[in-house]
Parts: structure tokens; C-alpha cells; sequence
């Protein structure tokens, strides 16, 4: 019987491991361009366009002589020799994914609506301060309406069917989805096409995602919109009857683009241009009304010759790095602790290799800078962001004001209002610069729970009290007043859930009815801006804080710790003084004070130190005379 349950359990314990070894065969091999060979050459990529298959088919390649011409799918054509999945877990596209880790805080995307005095920071990610997109009611194709200009594609742009609004599934037949546009970063032609009229964002904002990549590129030119389209409505063939005022996209290829076997080259490149990575994370300065590009200067490091991607380093997982200090804690990628400025700076105590010096990086020595400096700051509070003044700058963001966009607002007052430097602790206790803004939305306030309210039924309440007289037309904040504030609430009160009562948070406080119908507001954190740290645009050594003197910092108006914050506010008559930059920091302002008022003394003390070492000396060098006057006695004494 012991002989038969051996030979069971062997029988068992073989057909697991056959079974894994089937599970094991059945992973697909690498493709082509998964495994590089080393080479640092750039890859020729002479290859067949191909259009989105049908469910179960294999894809069709794109001919010029093809009527109608049909977009192309790049997770079909890139697909080919890229594993596609793979790509999708890169840090550009994965932010619905609650298993990747949130990392530090970042900027948001910001939903500003003047209309209803709105300005809110949304995320997929954890990041402490945001909400979920659906918390307003943005469905993943309503988040795309609005955020989509400015996304590579992928993450939640191919989430379009997760969505509990059925008229959207099916609308998704019709728009496709939203597939990662490799081009978007790859592309080294200058005929790559993001911004204009007829560029990746115009289409995003048309609803035209399956074309977006498509009209990207500077071989295809693509025109019309998927809305007002029917819900039969199939790319493929499509017919529009001849009544409808729907303009369906239509592409038009470069037929000169297409060679041998009707294939086509793209620029591509590894090793991508500055210029793709500005179209999503430019910023331009507001001075005096102005926001001419020309009179502030660029990084440092780009000056010096390196690209974004030198630093911000990826392989084919593109799990990009971002560039701050323990970064390695949240990321597998094997650069992320020598992608930091100390990784490139300075010697890494705990590696068996001197590390400083990447890409010919000077080693600083920082003489006469008390260590304790180092222990409280980081890097870029010295060396990232314009030079500190009595009152912040004023900035635009390309993901918070789409900037590089045809028909984007050039206004210097449109919502949302980014002030920066602020200097304030980051989640690793050390002080750093920060951009900021005051968040103002409509909630609903169960208890100490916040919840923001559904978008479309703040406006079906605020239209009935924000006249358009309130509106601005530079896209401002609405003259608020009090009042209207407390009618809103009051039209809102009917809607929410028993037990929860509506509230508006703004310039730091947070404005509700008491039972008496009454207008009162608190301050309270959960109103509290919203600040990420900044890293660009890094000065050069010259013009680090403290070059000068200590009083750079350490003066009693120094604005790096008592320069005044300004409080953004929809309600006109609401003036505040500022918020002082301690506050930020978690420093008492009484010592802090102080210590800058001891620096003014400082020369006198080294003065009255010197003079009294001098005193000192000279008392000194007295008894050692004496001393040697007794001494040369004793020895003339012995003589004699």
C-alpha cells in the first residue's frame, strides 16, 4: 500500500512539473526589437504599416492605392517587433495600475472650469491631495476630452470601454481607442505633428483616437471628427448618407512615403529629442503681462549638451526615471539611484565604484557650508528654479494650460494660477522648491470626509446663481462674491445624501451654511494648496543661493524664508497678506527670525573675536616673556 502511495504521489508530482513546463513553453519568445544586440547604432526601421485588425484576424497592411485610406494601428505596426504589453507597464502609461507605486508626489492634472470657480488636482495615482477623476464624474473618455491633448496614449486611453455609461461603449466602436503613439516620443523627424490644427491633440480633442498617432506623423494628413456620427458608423467603410452634416476622418497618405513593397521608413530613434518631450512638460514664466519664451534661460544641463532622456533613462519596459532622491525605493529600474543629482555628483559611499562625475558632471566641493545644510536641503533649493524674490513667479504649464496647442489660450490670467518658488519640506523632510496652487471646488462634507461634488450638477446649480456678467473673459476666475457662494450651497442642499451637507473650499478655507442658512467658512487643511517639488530649471554653480553670502538665506527679508505666498481666491473682496514661506517649511518663525537677525551682528563678532584672540596673544606672548625672562635668570644665576 506504502509502494502504491509513493508511486501516486510521483505520478502527481510529475505531472506538475510537466504542466509547468508547458505553462513555461507557452511564453512567448522575445520579438525583434525587444532584445537589443548592443549596438549603438540606430536601427532602420524600413517596415509595413498596418491598420487595426478585426477581432480574431490578423492585421491588413496599409496600401497607398487603399480607398478609403485607413489609419494606422501601432500596436499592430510597432507591435510587430515590439512586445506591445510590455511597453504599457512604463511609467507613462501606467498610472491606472494601483499595483505600481505612486512614487513622489508629481504634478497633477489640473481640471480649472471658470464657470463654475473650479480648480482641482485629478490623479490615478496615490498622490496625497489629489482625486480620482470619477470622483467629478469624468468618465475615461470625459478625462480624455480634456487631458487627452497631452498623453502619449495607452493607460486609460485604452480603458474606454471600462465605463458604466453604455452611450460611451458604444461610442468607442466609433472613436477607437487610444493607442500608445510610439511617435509621439521616438520620432526624429521634423514633420512630427503634435500641436497644430491637424496634430495628435486637435484629433484627441475630436474624439478622433483611433486616427490621433496617424495624423501624428509627417507621411499622413488627416481631417474630419468622429462626432455627430452615427452609432453604425464603421471606419472601414465609411458611408455617411449623403443628409448628415457628420464629416467622418478621412487620411490622406504622402504616396511618396510608401518604397519598396509599399513599405515606409520612420525616423526612429532611441535617444529622443528634447523637442518631443517639451510638447508635455514645458513651462513658460508670466512677467509683466508677458510670456515671451526668449527672455528666460534654459537648463543648464541642456546647455551643456545633455537631452532629457540622459538622465530620465529607460530600457524597453520604459520604466522611466524620474530623478529624486530615493527614487530606487519605488522603482525596479537598476539607474534610478545614479539618476539623481548626487547620483551624478556625487560618490556614492555605500558603491564599490566612484559613481561621480556621469557624463562629465563637476564633483562640488561646497567649501565653508556647514554639513547640517546638506541634512535639511536639497539640492535644487540652491540650485533648480528662478532666483527667489519678494514675490513668487507666476507660471504656465503645458499640462495644466496646454501650451504648444492650436487654440490654446495665450491669456496670461486663464485658471489654473501656478505660482513658484516655494520653498516648503517634501515628503523626505528635506526643504525644496515647489510649484503651487490653490484648489477651489465643490464638495459634499460627511463628518471629516470630503467628497467633490459630480461636475455636471455643480454647473446645473451654479448657472442658476453665477450670472454670466461674473464670468471673465480672459478665462479668470467668475467676480464671486459671498453671497452667491451661500446661494449655490443653498440650491445644492436638496441633492446630497442625508447625514452630508454641501461645502465649497477655496483660498484655504473651507465655506458652508450653519443652520441658520448663514455663510461661515474655517480654515481647515483639507483646503491646503497643492504644491509638487521641482527640479528644472537647474542654475549653474554661479548662481546658487548663497554664492553672494550666507544672507542669500539667513537675512531677516531673505524671501527664501519669509517671503509671503499669495492666496488665489474666486471671492474678489477676500484679500489675504500671504502665506510666509515658514509656514511651509514646519520652522518656528520667532527662532527662525532670530538666527537671520544673529547674522547681522556676525561681522562685529568676528571683529570683537578677533580682537579678543588678539588680547589674548598678546597676554600670552607677555607671560611667555616673563617666563622666559625667569627662565634666562636662573641659567645667568647658575653661571655666576
Amino acid at each position: 500500500m506504502a509502494l502504491n502511495n509513493g508511486l501516486k504521489i510521483n505520478a502527481i508530482l510529475l505531472a506538475v512539473v510537466l504542466a509547468m513546463a508547458n505553462v513555461a513553453g507557452a511564453v512567448e519568445p522575445p520579438l525583434l526589437g525587444d532584445v537589443p544586440d548592443g549596438s549603438r547604432a540606430t536601427p532602420l526601421h524600413l517596415i509595413p504599416m498596418l491598420a487595426e485588425p478585426l477581432p480574431g484576424k490578423e492585421p491588413d497592411q496599409i496600401y497607398p492605392k487603399n480607398d478609403p485610406a485607413l489609419p494606422f494601428s501601432t500596436k499592430a505596426t510597432c507591435g510587430a517587433c515590439h512586445s506591445y504589453d510590455i511597453v504599457t507597464t512604463g511609467w507613462h502609461f501606467n498610472a491606472v495600475d494601483s499595483n505600481v507605486p505612486a512614487g513622489r508626489i508629481g504634478q497633477p492634472w489640473i481640471f480649472a472650469d471658470p464657470l463654475t470657480a473650479t480648480v482641482i488636482p485629478l490623479s490615478y495615482r496615490d498622490w496625497p491631495g489629489t482625486f480620482r477623476p470619477q470622483q467629478i464624474g469624468l468618465t475615461p473618455m470625459g478625462f480624455l476630452g480634456h487631458f487627452g491633448r497631452q498623453m502619449p496614449g495607452g493607460g486609460i486611453g485604452e480603458m474606454l470601454d471600462k465605463t458604466d455609461n453604455p452611450d460611451e461603449v458604444l461610442r468607442v466602436g466609433i472613436t477607437g481607442q487610444l493607442e500608445i503613439d510610439c511617435l509621439a516620443c521616438h520620432n526624429t523627424s521634423p514633420g512630427q505633428n503634435m500641436g497644430s490644427a491637424a496634430g495628435y491633440a486637435i484629433q484627441v480633442i475630436k474624439g478622433n483616437y483611433r486616427w490621433a498617432a496617424t495624423a501624428s506623423s509627417e507621411i499622413a494628413y488627416v481631417s474630419g471628427t468622429t462626432k455627430n456620427l452615427p452609432e453604425s458608423y464603421d471606419f472601414r467603410e465609411p458611408f455617411v448618407s449623403s443628409d448628415s452634416k457628420a464629416k467622418p476622418p478621412i487620411v490622406e497618405y504622402d504616396k511618396s512615403a510608401f518604397g519598396h513593397n509599399d513599405w515606409v521608413q520612420f525616423d526612429i530613434s532611441v535617444h529622443m529629442l528634447k523637442q518631443r518631450c517639451y510638447f508635455c512638460h514645458s513651462n513658460v514664466d508670466i512677467h509683466d503681462g508677458r510670456t515671451e519664451k526668449w527672455s528666460a534661460d534654459e537648463d543648464i544641463h541642456l546647455y551643456a549638451g545633455l537631452t532629457c532622456v540622459d538622465c530620465h533613462r529607460n530600457g524597453f519596459k520604459h520604466n522611466i526615471t524620474r530623478g529624486y532622491p530615493g527614487e530606487s525605493k519605488d522603482s525596479n529600474n537598476v539607474l534610478a539611484a545614479h539618476s539623481s543629482c548626487e547620483g551624478c555628483h556625487l560618490n556614492n559611499k555605500d558603491s564599490n565604484t566612484p559613481a561621480a562625475g556621469r557624463f562629465a558632471a563637476p564633483v562640488p566641493a561646497h567649501p565653508g557650508i556647514p554639513p547640517i545644510h546638506f541634512e535639511k536641503l536639497s539640492c535644487t533649493a540652491c540650485h533648480s528654479g528662478p532666483w527667489p524674490k519678494a514675490e513668487l513667479v507666476r507660471t504656465k504649464t503645458a499640462q495644466a494650460h496646454a501650451l504648444g496647442i492650436a487654440g490654446a489660450s495665450k491669456e496670461t490670467d486663464v485658471l489654473p494660477h501656478l505660482v513658484y518658488p516655494v520653498f516648503a519640506k517634501a515628503q523626505d523632510g528635506k526643504i525644496a522648491p515647489h510649484k503651487l496652487f490653490w484648489p477651489a471646488y465643490w464638495a459634499t462634507m460627511d463628518g471629516n470626509n470630503i467628497t467633490p461634488l459630480n461636475i455636471d450638477a455643480v454647473k446645473a446649480a451654479a448657472g442658476k446663481v453665477i450670472t454670466k456678467a461674473a464670468y471673465s473673459k480672459t478665462g479668470d476666475w467668475p467676480n464671486l462674491k459671498e453671497e452667491d457662494i451661500a446661494n449655490v450651497l443653498s440650491a445644492m442642499a436638496s441633492d446630497v445624501e442625508a447625514g452630508a451637507k454641501p461645502v465649497y473650499i477655496a483660498a484655504g478655507k473651507l465655506y458652508s451654511l450653519d443652520e441658520a442658512g448663514k455663510l461661515i467658512s474655517v480654515e481647515d487643511k483639507i483646503a491646503a494648496p497643492y504644491m509638487w517639488p521641482i527640479a528644472h530649471d537647474v542654475r549653474p554653480a554661479a548662481q546658487s543661493l548663497g554664492v553672494r553670502s550666507c544672507g542669500d538665506c539667513h537675512s531677516t527679508n531673505s524671501p527664501f524664508f519669509f517671503g509671503l505666498v499669495p492666496v488665489d481666491s474666486p471671492l474678489k473682496q477676500v484679500t489675504a497678506a500671504g502665506v510666509e514661506m515658514v509656514k511651509f517649511q514646519d520652522l518656528p518663525r520667532f527662532y527662525t527670525k532670530a538666527f537671520a537677525w544673529s547674522f547681522i551682528f556676525r561681522p562685529w563678532l568676528k571683529v570683537i573675536t578677533l580682537a579678543c584672540c588678539a588680547v589674548i596673544a598678546g597676554v600670552l606672548l607677555l607671560y611667555a616673556l616673563k617666563a622666559l625672562y625667569f627662565v634666562a635668570k636662573i641659567f645667568v644665576g647658575r653661571e655666576s
